[in-house]
């Protein structure tokens, strides 16, 4: 487990992730809201999106709702990863593999992107 990324520095390193997603991508995030928590109920689990995605919500009536909400967790990815580039580099793929959930795309199809 890596123990040298604090609270504060594991925060930066999402924030990054998220400037870093392509600026016409990062336009198209309606409603989104973005936590990070300690652990989830499941050690494995290291981000979580819930709410409906873009491509669905014409499908469902929804607009205007609560918030989407993505999750990534800090403890399961430090379990995951020996260096502190390991969790750079984690970090940026659970935060675009969630981002990924808000616009549509499914778990087989990131993980075709390398988000997996």
């Amino acid at each position: 487990m890596n123990e040298t990324i604090s609270e504060d520095r594991f925060e930066e390193l999402v924030a990054d992730a998220l400037d870093g997603i392509p600026e016409e991508l990062g336009r198209l995030m309606e409603n989104v809201a973005v936590f990070v928590e300690d652990g989830a109920n499941r050690p494995w689990l290291l981000g979580l999106y819930q709410g409906v995605p873009l491509t669905h919500r014409e499908q469902y009536g929804v607009g205007g709702a609560m918030p989407d909400r993505i999750t990534i967790y800090r403890e399961p990815i430090l379990a995951h990863c020996q260096t502190d580039d390991d969790v750079v580099r984690q970090v940026r793929i659970t935060v675009v593999h969630e981002v990924g959930h808000h616009f549509g795309l499914d778990d087989r199809r990131l993980r075709e992107l390398g988000y997996g």
